[in-house]
């Protein structure tokens, strides 16, 4: 007999060898998803990917990498549930990744983080969420800020 099961959007059901209960998959991180997403579209080479779901730190990753070039613009799509976004690509991603836990970055140590992170100091951000916002290195050392790190992209 089927089995009707009602969900959150964003629980994925998986089905392990006792067919009595399905062990539910949690997404963890929406952030590693979107770029993880991301990430793999540009390496299969696709023009454009679909995100969900949405949240206020996606978008404001997404305007870091927009302002740099990596990526040229997305649509945030109200589905009146979590929400979706459309970014369009343009093959600049080479590799983009969420770091976690979230370390603090001292204003001193950011030159530390890019070494470890960053393949060349003439291109590639790290993403810092401050007190002044979420932002690249280069606008937290202008600001003479620190705080956590997000993630990176080059």
């Amino acid at each position: 007999r089927p089995l009707s099961l009602t969900l959150p959007s964003f629980a994925l059901p998986v089905f392990v060898d006792s067919p009595s209960q399905p062990v539910i998959m949690v997404r963890m991180s929406v952030l590693a998803d979107c770029l993880k997403s991301i990430s793999n579209a540009e390496k299969r080479g696709k023009r454009q990917v679909l995100i969900r779901p949405v949240s206020k730190v996606v978008i404001k990753f997404l305007q870091v990498m927009q302002k740099h070039g990596y990526i040229r613009e997305f649509e945030l799509v109200d589905d009146h549930r979590a929400g979706k976004i459309i970014v369009e690509l343009n093959g600049r991603i080479n590799k983009c990744g969420v770091i976690s836990p979230r370390f603090d970055v001292a204003v001193k140590d950011t030159e530390k983080w890019i070494a470890n992170l960053l393949p060349s100091r003439q291109f590639g951000m790290l993403v810092l969420t401050t007190s002044c916002g979420i932002m690249d290195h280069e606008e937290a050392r202008r600001k003479h800020t620190g705080g956590k790190i997000l993630g990176f992209f080059y």
